[in-house]
């Protein structure tokens, strides 16, 4: 009875791996080469046969898309882990460079993504919702110990992060978005000698208010 547990669970223990390494190669495949980049050219950095990835993903999109999940649920996991760096405007200047990253993934994924997402809504609300609550935690958190100015919210942050990862395309744009976001935090620090506001929303308005 050992050896067929063993026998039926060594499969599902290599099909978890292979997924994982599949999408660990999508990701830098699709970074590099863009929406046209092959799937045979991800299946060979993964170290799989081209069967083995259609097996976990049937069509480009459903590549694409699992990516993109994973990709989200990372900076999700990474804004928990965050929370215990003693710095909190360090904390969430770590995840907003980590999220060029993930935006890095996402451009060279934007047709299929957009395609998916005009096929439904779920994917866009799924990935707006985790990445609002997780800037969110690391911006309260640094609101809350004085260090940063109350008057923006986590919706406001997103929206001047994207949009300064999505003003660069030329080649290189990472680096010159990293030195932006520097500028971006630092100039939300709440200053020494400013009259600074304070941020006295309970935490369960604002859940309630994020949630709209």
């Amino acid at each position: 009875m050992d050896d067929h547990t063993d026998q039926t669970r060594k499969p599902r223990a290599d099909a978890m791996r292979n997924r994982e390494r599949v999408l660990e190669a999508a990701k830098a495949v699709f970074s590099a080469g863009g929406p046209e980049a092959s799937l045979e050219a991800v299946a060979k950095r993964a170290g799989v046969g081209i069967g083995t990835l259609y097996r976990h993903f049937p069509t480009r999109e459903d590549l694409f898309e699992a990516v993109y999940r994973r990709e989200v649920e990372q900076l999700s996991e990474l804004a928990e882990q965050l929370k215990h760096v003693n710095d909190p405007v360090e904390a969430l200047r770590r995840w907003l460079r980590s999220g060029v990253e993930f935006v890095a993934t996402k451009k060279g994924m934007v047709a299929a993504l957009a395609l998916a997402v005009q096929s439904g809504s779920e994917l866009h609300a799924f990935s707006f919702e985790r990445l609002t609550k997780a800037v969110g935690s690391l911006l309260d958190r640094a609101v809350a110990t004085g260090v940063m100015r109350a008057d923006i919210s986590p919706e406001d942050l997103l929206r001047a992060f994207f949009g300064m990862c999505y003003m660069h395309d030329q080649p290189g744009w990472q680096s010159s978005v990293l030195r932006m976001l520097d500028v971006f935090v630092d100039g939300l620090r709440v200053q020494p000698d400013a009259k600074a506001t304070t941020r006295t929303v309970k935490p369960a308005k604002a859940a309630v208010k994020r949630k709209r």
